[in-house]
């Protein structure tokens, strides 16, 4: 089971992406995950990852691609993988498509989670995280029992740098250049499968099965 997990930031990809891998045992592949910890180590690729993204841009597609590469060659992906954050690109895809294709291999399902625009600022503007002990809260839909006071520990909440409206909007202007053409791509393949990412958690990812089968 090989599959791509696309959709706008905020859409709760990295929820329904390890759901997706517990049930089909499968490794869920983010290179936003692998980037963060490159640059919480500090190596070589971290320090150039962590230029681009503080901007909110992209990291170049050279450096994503051969990040992937080396992933896919490892022993856990033999029966499949899920990708999530790759490729964000045509260029990536088309790639991805001829580096499988090296193996007899494809992408057999490209998985969309779909959220509106306005419901997206919603949510991960109204985020809030406690500095000393990592709790998260919404202010609407999980808000603390004091407002701006962590519930566990009493920090006052912060809003991270991602959360901000203006860097939620520029992601979302990034998304809407570069990564939607990715969805008329893999329709076009016949492969694209779309879920109503506005629903509960819970909800979505039972949609996701029934897309993708419920036997492992």
């Amino acid at each position: 089971m090989r599959i791509i997990l696309l959709g706008p930031p905020g859409a709760g990809k990295g929820t329904q992406a390890q759901s997706i891998s517990n049930k089909y045992v499968i490794p869920h592949i983010s290179t936003g995950d692998i980037f963060r910890m490159n640059i919480a180590e500090g190596t070589e690729l971290g320090v150039l990852a962590k230029s681009y993204m503080d901007k909110g841009l992209l990291v170049p597609d050279d450096v994503t691609i051969n990040l992937v590469k080396s992933r896919l060659k490892e022993k856990d992906t033999k029966n499949g993988f899920l990708l999530d954050g790759f490729p964000r690109t045509i260029h990536q895809a088309e790639v991805l498509e001829e580096l499988l294709a090296e193996d007899h291999e494809a992408i057999e399902t490209a998985l969309l989670i779909k959220v509106p625009r306005a419901f997206i600022i919603k949510r991960m503007t109204g985020r809030r995280v406690c500095p000393n002990c990592g709790a998260s809260y919404h202010l609407e839909f999980n808000p603390p029992m004091i407002s701006q006071i962590c519930d566990d520990c009493g920090s006052k909440l912060i809003q991270r740098e991602d959360d901000k409206k203006e860097t939620v909007l520029e992601r979302l202007e990034i998304y809407d250049f570069q990564t939607k053409p990715l969805i008329d791509y893999y329709e076009r393949k016949g492969i694209l499968k779309e879920v109503d990412g506005t629903k509960a958690i819970n909800e979505v990812f039972e949609e996701i099965i029934s897309i993708l089968g419920d036997n492992k």
